[in-house]
Order: structure tokens, then sequence, then C-alpha cells
């Protein structure tokens, strides 16, 4: 038999055992482990009745580490710490990614780590001349100031087997203040139109560039104010091709991150009328050449795959298909 954790009754008004202020001001400005004792202290819960609550949804981690974290001595960075991370966001009866998002880029290890140079938006790309000359049509100084929390993309596959469109999902959390837009960056291959920007939420298009010879464009994508350090804003937007001019795209559709993502969901929904024959998600870290990971995927009833990276980047994650023979 098993048994169900249950959720405690949590109070966002409840302060933290410093006294610094409510869960729901820490849980928008952090730091992390200031609000993970907040609602640690708001849950009633003892750390070993915590363990006992995770160990239930199958997740195994001490006392001392849920320790460690609330102190501030370590924190989660490890996919497993971050799935980790997840159910006891769960368990403690906080909003999801709601402590997640307060973590910054992980710290480096070992007593020789020193500051490296940071990718630059264009690295990832083939064609990353023609990605470059783009980019300076645009203002892309807010990118390093946001962080990637958590990312969803959903590609529709129409009956001819092309790119019908993408609708793009993210949580950006600032890390600086002053953070005003999102830069875009689409290719397409084995097509002559690019996609329009449409169904923009919590944002709208700034300037936009195109190379039309490569296929490739450039968006800013405004935000309704600038952010300041801590805050949070959840975007979304789709990128429609025209019917008729739906590109195939290789049969891939990958996502580039040049700097890492707590959560990355990928799905890809076909048309029932002409499904794959097979499916596999794929992973390129960043100085690879060719994919690192691969996994088969099944479609599920509705004719669709996903795949989720948890803690991902630098790199390239993706997943490709092949058509029936």
């Amino acid at each position: 038999m098993t048994n169900a954790a249950g959720r405690p009754n949590l109070s966002v008004d409840d302060l933290d055992s410093t006294g610094h202020g409510s869960l729901a001001q820490l849980l928008t400005t952090g730091p992390f482990p200031e609000a993970l004792r907040a609602a640690i202290k708001a849950s009633r819960l003892s750390l070993d009745r915590i363990q006992h609550r995770l160990a239930l949804r199958g997740v195994t981690i001490s006392v001392a580490t849920l320790s460690y974290w609330q102190s501030g001595r370590r924190r989660p960075e490890r996919p497993e710490s971050l799935e980790a991370l997840r159910h006891l966001e769960t368990v403690l009866g906080v909003p999801q990614a709601g402590l997640s998002a307060l973590l910054g880029p992980p710290r480096p290890r070992g007593r020789r780590s020193r500051p490296t140079t940071m990718m630059p938006i264009d690295a990832l790309w083939a064609r990353r001349e023609r990605v470059a000359n783009l980019l300076q049509k645009v203002d892309t100084s807010s990118d390093v100031k946001l962080g990637r929390i958590s990312q969803h993309d959903r590609i529709e596959i129409a009956a001819d087997g092309g790119q019908r469109s993408v609708w793009v999902r993210q949580i950006l959390r600032a890390e600086q203040d002053g953070p005003d837009r999102w830069a875009l960056v689409f290719e397409t291959e084995e097509s002559d139109v690019l996609p329009d920007v449409v169904n923009l939420r919590n944002c709208h298009l700034g300037r936009y560039a195109e190379d039309t010879d490569a296929n490739i464009m450039v968006a800013e994508l405004m935000f309704d104010r600038p952010l300041t350090r801590g805050e949070t804003i959840i975007m979304e937007y789709e990128l429609l091709f025209a019917e008729g001019h739906y590109p195939a795209g290789n049969n891939t559709f990958a996502r580039k991150f040049r700097l890492p993502v707590r959560e990355y969901v990928i799905e890809v929904r076909f048309d029932q009328s002409y499904l794959p024959a097979r499916c596999q998600q794929f992973s390129v870290p960043a100085g690879d050449d060719t994919p690192s990971r691969r996994r088969n995927l099944a479609l599920d009833a509705a004719g669709g795959v996903h795949a989720v990276a948890l803690g991902f980047g630098p790199g390239v994650f993706g997943i490709r298909w092949e058509w029936p023979k």
C-alpha cells in the first residue's frame, strides 16, 4: 500500500525564521535560503517529516542536505538536486518554481575555478556570422541579466510533415535591475518563408531584422516595463507560418541555450493522419560536435512526444523524427 503525502496548509503571510519579511515577499525577492526557511516554517513540518514525504515521492535526500540548503551553505545545482527541489516545492505547498526561480547561475567549483568568458549569443549557430550581423540590429544588453528558470516549446506538425507553428512559454528572472526585453533568434530550413510573431503575452514586438537568403530572423520582445532584481516574468509568444509554407526543418526542432536553464520542456505534436515512425530526443553540450545523449520517445495517444531537461546548458537540446518509408 502506498500512502500519499498530504499538502500542508501554508500561509504566504507567515514570517521566515529571521523575521525579515513575508514568505510571499521572499518568494519574489529571495534570497533562496531565507525563502526556503520561511517556507519550511510556514509548513510546520520538521526536516525529518519533509524527508519522509519526499521519500514517498521517490526522492532520496538527507536531512543534512536540506539543512545546508536553508542555511545557505549549499544550494541545489545538479540535475537530481533540482528535481528534488521541484518535489520539495510541492511538499511545502509553494507555487511551482517558487523556490527554484530564486537560484542564480551555478557557482564555480574547486579552488582553481576562475570566471569564464560568457558564450556569445551567436556561438551555437551553424551560420554564426549571419546571426551575428542580425544581432547588431537589435539590443541584446538585457540577455545576460536574465536567468532562465523555465521554458516550454510546443511544435505543431502539419499533415504534410511541415512545421505549422511553435508556441513558447518562458519564465525569466532578473539577475540585475533593468532588463526590459528578450532577444529572439529563429532559423528555418527548407523554406523561403519566415514565421510571423503572434499571440504575445506580457511582451510586445520591438525591433525586427531578417536575413531572407539564410532564413534567419531576430526580434526584440519588449517587456511592459524594466524588471527589478529578483523579479520574474512569464512571457508567451507564437511563431506561425503561412499556410502552404510549412518548413520541414530537417525533421528536427532544437533549442540553443548559451546560459543554463533550470527546466526545459519540448513537445512535438503530429497530425494524426501522418505520424512518424520514430522520434528521438538528443542533446549536444557546448563544445561538442555530435549529440552525446539520445533517447527514443514513444508517441502518446494524441500523436505527440515530449522531453524534459533539468539544469541543462550551455548546449543544444531537441527532438528529431523519421517518417515511414
